[in-house]
């Protein structure tokens, strides 16, 4: 871990990363990718220097409330978090301003900041998005080492239910040759049905790899699955998006199912939901 400074922290569009780096170890990590300039060792978190102050200068500074995400380039509760509390912090003064938050993670550590998030949520909108690819708990473990299991973020989305806090599931990525069955992906909406998730985003199935997470990705397949990276150069290349053969069979179920159970599937309604602030009052007068 390394302090670095910063001048601000949320983005134009209100994105807010505290972090740089990661310790989950997920072998399809995108954000290992050389353009997002990570000029140091991806596991030694690089961690903004007076984040908390600078984050709520800026939230004074916001004229009206919005939507505050988080977690799409770090995940918020990487193990780190449970010391520092940066996350936590950060939550306490979305509470605190009358921000909504969305919130994006594959750890049940998110579990800790439960009350606040319902504190968010009782004024306006606190949604968690949590990450879902692997049915397959040993699979899991190999493709994802170092997070909660599957299901144990299953468990976790439970709660949330139980807490009246709205939850959406991302579908990514599903890895070629490797998690792209039908009785995986079956397994995960099952898991999403029990769970009553409001959306799930799914950007069809496959994975994105570039410079950088491909050299990764890679070397992770040499270690764990001896012979898949030539098959993977067979079939992709130095494509960017790598497709399942099975990618049109996998939608075709993935959509019937949403629509069978009234889950959000559409990419663009769910980001209209997730980026939308409503207080109470205005949900309220929706029904």
């Amino acid at each position: 871990m390394h302090y670095k400074e910063y001048q601000t922290i949320l983005s134009a569009k209100n994105g807010l990363n505290l972090f740089r780096g990661c310790t989950h170890g997920c072998i399809y990590c995108d954000s290992r990718s050389n353009c997002y300039h990570i000029n140091h060792i991806f596991e030694d978190i690089e961690v903004k220097k007076h984040a908390l102050e600078i984050l709520e200068r800026e939230l004074q500074k916001r004229r009206n409330p919005c939507m505050i995400s988080t977690g799409a380039m770090t995940d918020p509760y990487i193990q780190l978090e449970s010391r520092l509390k940066i996350t936590q912090g950060a939550l306490r003064l979305i509470d605190h301003y009358g921000f909504g938050v969305t919130i994006q993670t594959k750890s049940s550590r998110i579990l800790r900041d439960l009350e606040l998030l319902a504190s968010i949520n009782q004024k306006t909108k606190a949604v968690v998005q949590m990450t879902l690819t692997t049915y397959d708990e040993g699979l899991c473990q190999i493709l994802e080492p170092h997070v909660s299991t599957t299901y144990e973020r299953f468990e976790t989305l439970l709660k949330f239910k139980t807490a009246g806090i709205p939850t959406i599931v991302w579908l990514s990525p599903i890895l070629p040759f490797i998690n792209d069955s039908e009785e995986n992906l079956q397994g995960i909406l099952d898991y999403c049905i029990k769970a009553d998730v409001k959306g799930i985003l799914c950007f069809g199935f496959g994975v994105t790899l570039r410079d950088g997470n491909r050299d990764y990705f890679y070397q992770q397949l040499d270690k764990h699955f001896p012979g898949m990276k030539k098959k993977y150069h067979y079939a992709f290349g130095n494509s960017y998006i790598c497709h399942s053969p099975h990618n049109e069979r996998l939608m075709e179920l993935f959509i019937k199912t949403c629509n069978k159970h009234g889950i959000l599937w559409r990419t663009e309604e769910i980001f209209r939901y997730l980026k939308k602030f409503e207080t109470k009052q205005e949900q309220l007068t929706l029904f």
